[in-house]
């Protein structure tokens, strides 16, 4: 089940996948490639679930200051 970065899941699935690595790894019954095409894929999905929270964190603090009319911006959706 080989992924590449263009295949990131939403957050919670990336969460998911990411307990499972770790289980995977610390059961220590992978091969030396096993362990590090694992260590790599968990490595991508704890890059990407960092860049979802830290976007999460942005929209909250933009919310938080809404009343604030020197930081108001227009907010665009990624979607």
């Amino acid at each position: 089940m080989k992924k590449n970065t263009d295949e990131l899941p939403d957050f919670e699935k990336a969460l998911e996948e990411l307990e499972s690595l770790v289980e995977q790894l610390e059961s220590g019954d992978l091969s030396l490639d096993q362990s590090l095409s694992q260590f790599k894929r968990g490595v991508e999905l704890t890059r990407h679930c960092q860049g979802v929270l830290e976007e999460a964190q942005q929209v909250v603090q933009k919310l938080m200051n809404a009343d604030d009319e020197s930081s108001a911006v227009p907010f665009e959706s990624r979607d």
